[in-house]
């Protein structure tokens, strides 16, 4: 599985990128059609506090899943993705298997 990770607009430390890689690369057990995972590293300057945005695509036959979510920290939202990601992927695994 390929995790390709893009820092917008600053430079994301080995330590967020190997924390990313880390939590994202556990969910290649909920649906084995996994081949890449796109995550996108935000600064939204819109928000004062919770300006940590992380976006998370990942491409599969028929469906491409996409999570959103902000935090204070990077870590943070990179773990509120986590669980809805779980979710699509083994809804997607389950509708899969009974067409």
């Amino acid at each position: 599985m390929n995790i390709k990770i893009q820092s917008i607009k600053f430079d994301a430390d080995k330590k967020l990128v190997d924390y990313v890689e880390a939590k994202l690369s556990k969910l290649s057990k909920y649906n084995d059609e996994i081949t890449t995972i796109e995550v996108y590293l935000k600064l939204d300057p819109n928000h004062e506090e919770g300006n940590k945005k992380v976006e998370v695509m990942i491409p599969l036959p028929g469906n491409d899943i996409f999570v959103e979510r902000q935090g204070k920290r990077f870590e943070e939202a990179v773990d509120l993705c986590v669980d809805p990601l779980k979710m699509s992927l083994t809804k997607s695994k389950e509708k899969a298997k009974n067409m």
